[in-house]
């Protein structure tokens, strides 16, 4: 996975200008840059219009007392889907228009969430309960936490005191 990375941030640029290259060939410079534009324009048009329907159906399964998981994911594919049709290129605004359809945007997370179980990334969680477990009998939820004094007290032998109202001459 570490190589990847590198990979890609040598690899699309190289794929990039290879495709610049073979489009400005037939279409001349002008024509070329003129769909980089257009492509960046439409992206963010699109990107404005699904955003804010995402938006509407996150706000709605919140509403519904419902985790918007999807509807994250969704929003996050088509953040993803916007920028890839600013960055300047013909393959990444191939990818970030195929992220724009929502079957392509379900069909990834599935995948992503196969692939996320299936290597231990994440749990998955059908009992409601947390973890996968049931709490063990006699017990409700366990929250654990780790707490400082901070007033210097010893709450055994000397349990902490109001100081007196103000103005009672004390």
């Amino acid at each position: 996975m570490g190589v990847i990375v590198p990979l890609l941030l040598i690899g699309v640029p190289l794929l990039e200008i290879a495709v610049f290259v073979m489009i400005g060939e037939h279409l001349g410079a002008a024509a070329t840059v003129a769909l980089v534009v257009l492509a960046a324009v439409v992206g963010i048009g699109l990107l404005r219009a699904q955003g804010l329907a995402t938006l509407g159906r996150v706000q709605a399964s919140l509403d519904q007392g419902r985790l918007p998981v999807a509807e994250v994911f969704d929003g996050l594919g088509l953040l993803l889907a916007g920028g890839l049709l600013v960055i300047p290129g013909f393959a990444t605004d191939i990818v970030g228009l195929l992220l724009f359809i929502p079957a392509v945007r379900r069909a990834l997370g599935r995948w992503l969430g196969r692939y996320l179980v299936a290597t231990g990334r994440v749990r998955v969680d059908v009992t409601g309960r947390g973890g996968g477990r049931p709490p063990p009998p006699g017990h409700g939820p366990v929250i654990d936490g780790q707490y400082e004094d901070l007033t210097g007290e010893d709450d055994d032998e000397n349990p902490p005191t109001l100081p007196p109202p103000a103005g009672s001459g004390r």
